[in-house]
């Protein structure tokens, strides 16, 4: 009798959010953030899929084209110079980091059907996250020669 006594608890209310004045405010989760930027990700791998064709090809014609390989991230081709080409290769392999982690993590999502908890989405992204910030910026270190 007593739990008919008790007043049901309020629901929440679910709207919609508006660009010009919600949007600054809105905190989207972790999980939220490494989907969108496993979507980012793609979409950059994809665009800079010419400059991965030519690094590859460069880099295994010849001694000539490989000597114009390491030059081009030395010093630069033409208007671009060396560190520019070295960024893009840090912003390709944060991209393929990122990518990959959340894949793994989509698919152990999708094989482990108890691992759909908002717990583990709330720390698998976190960990997808700081996993690919971390490689990359080790990575990033051997890129740029600090070791």
């Amino acid at each position: 009798m007593t739990e008919l006594a008790t007043p049901p608890r309020p629901r929440r209310e679910f709207r919609n959010i508006n660009a010009f004045t919600d949007l600054t405010t809105y905190r989207l989760p972790p999980a939220g953030i490494v989907s969108i930027l496993h979507r980012v990700s793609g979409v950059l791998m994809f665009l800079l899929l010419p400059f991965i064709i030519w690094m590859f090809d460069t880099s295994l014609s010849s001694d000539y084209s490989f000597a114009k390989f390491k030059g081009a991230f030395n010093v630069g081709i033409g208007f671009a110079p060396g560190w520019f080409f070295k960024l893009v290769a840090l912003a390709l392999i944060w991209a393929y980091l990122h990518h990959f982690i959340a894949g793994l993590r989509h698919l152990w999502m999708d094989v482990s059907h108890a691992a759909v908890t908002k717990e583990f989405g709330h720390s698998s992204a976190l960990v997808t996250l700081s996993l690919s910030i971390l490689l990359t910026v080790v990575l990033g270190a051997k890129l740029f020669g600090l070791y």
